[in-house]
């Protein structure tokens, strides 16, 4: 079969009702974001002494009052963590499969308009980055990609989740968005997860950002989750760029209305969230709107606290020490001894990678690490075994 690639900006737009992207589209983010600049101490101090938060409480601990709380709010946080998920931290890796893009995004390192080495994997080269990361102990792989439907079509995504379902327990992709059907022939193929980021809520910053390309289509993106679920996909992970909205904590409303939406639209499914800072990358680009380790730690705290049930993951971005302190605040989910070049495990590889690693340490430095901070490094999660895939 030959894969077309599609015009998605020449789509309508729009979102479906009954998804949890129109649930989000119809909360007013403005009045919330008035409520972060109006709490006071007293009803910072309410939010904390209560076990059931509403989105206008997590507002309140967004706020600069929340923020001279901070501590009392860390301790909190690491206690629901532990209450709900115990002392355990999954551990993951990023397989990059190829690097080519064809959408111009003004942040990533990938974009069209860098004059940077190209490369795309094979199928094979794939299953053999696949092994040598089971033999560093990585049960979990998430599949990473530019956006380019010739190159990195939906058939080969098929194929190479095909080929590594037999040996990899837990497969997620995290490329360009695709229609409910391709979703489905993936979930038949063996993948369980769905990696989105909206990478920032505001549609005029998207559109600011996202300057050419099928990526510039926001409500298709917005979607994407919804559309995975419906295919079967086990696993959501939505998550927002920090740095790219001058003002982060809008961006960090959208996030977890977003993600409350798809824990009660998608109640089978396993939702997780994301708020990486941006990194330096290909191209020259320096974050403009940069956000601070306290601001981070309020978020990742104020995020736990809201929505106990929600998965945080932590990548690579971060400085080890400040991943360390960060693990016992809410964080369930961790990437390891990353490299975002397509390559570079089992050999090395001279394609450019998609952003800067701040922690460089092994898989097994970090496992150690977790241990010595009293939790338990999770390889692989049995809970909820994915089904065989589906040969056809």
């Amino acid at each position: 079969m030959t894969a077309v690639a599609v015009d998605l900006e020449s789509r309508p737009t729009g979102v479906p009702d009954g998804t949890a992207a129109a649930d989000l589209l119809r909360t007013d983010l403005g009045a919330l974001r008035e409520s972060v600049v109006a709490a006071r101490p007293s009803d910072v101090e309410r939010v904390l002494a209560i076990n059931r938060r509403s989105i206008a409480d997590f507002a309140t601990l967004l706020s600069p009052s929340a923020g001279e709380r901070l501590e009392d709010m860390a301790r909190a946080a690491q206690a629901t963590t532990v209450r709900r998920f115990g002392r355990t931290v999954r551990l993951f890796a990023p397989l990059y499969l190829s690097n080519e893009c064809v959408s111009t995004c003004t942040y990533c390192g990938f974009s069209a308009e860098n004059e940077i080495a190209r490369r795309t994997l094979a199928p094979n080269e794939v299953l053999t980055e696949a092994r040598e990361l089971l033999a560093r102990g990585f049960r979990h792989l998430l599949l990473v990609s530019g956006e380019h439907a010739r190159i990195v079509s939906k058939d080969y995504l098929v194929e190479c989740v095909r080929l590594l379902a037999p040996e990899v327990p837990s497969l997620s992709l995290e490329v360009q968005v695709w229609d409910t059907d391709t979703y489905r022939r993936l979930v038949d193929a063996g993948c369980e997860g769905l990696v989105v980021y909206q990478e920032t809520y505001d549609r005029a910053t998207y559109g600011a950002v996202h300057v050419k390309g099928k990526k510039r289509n926001y409500d298709w993106r917005l979607a994407a989750p919804d559309r995975g679920a419906q295919a079967g996909m086990r696993r959501l992970a939505v998550g927002a760029l920090l740095g790219l909205r001058a003002d982060w904590r809008l961006d960090a409303l959208a996030l977890a209305v977003h993600a409350r939406a798809l824990m009660r639209r998608w109640w089978r499914c396993e939702v997780s969230a994301s708020v990486p800072r941006l990194r330096p990358a290909a191209g020259g680009f320096e974050p403009a709107n940069p956000v601070g380790d306290r601001d981070l730690v309020q978020l990742l705290c104020a995020l736990r606290l809201f929505l106990p049930d929600l998965g945080l993951s932590l990548s690579t971005r971060e400085a080890p020490a400040l991943r360390d302190a960060l693990l016992r605040l809410g964080v369930t989910q961790m990437s390891a001894g990353s490299h975002t070049e397509p390559g570079g495990y089992a050999a090395p590889s001279a394609a450019e990678p998609q952003f800067e690693v701040s922690d460089t340490r092994s898989p097994a430095e970090v496992a150690d690490m977790v241990q010595a901070m009293g939790y338990d490094p999770v390889w692989i999660d049995t809970i909820g075994a994915r089904r065989p895939p589906v040969i056809r």
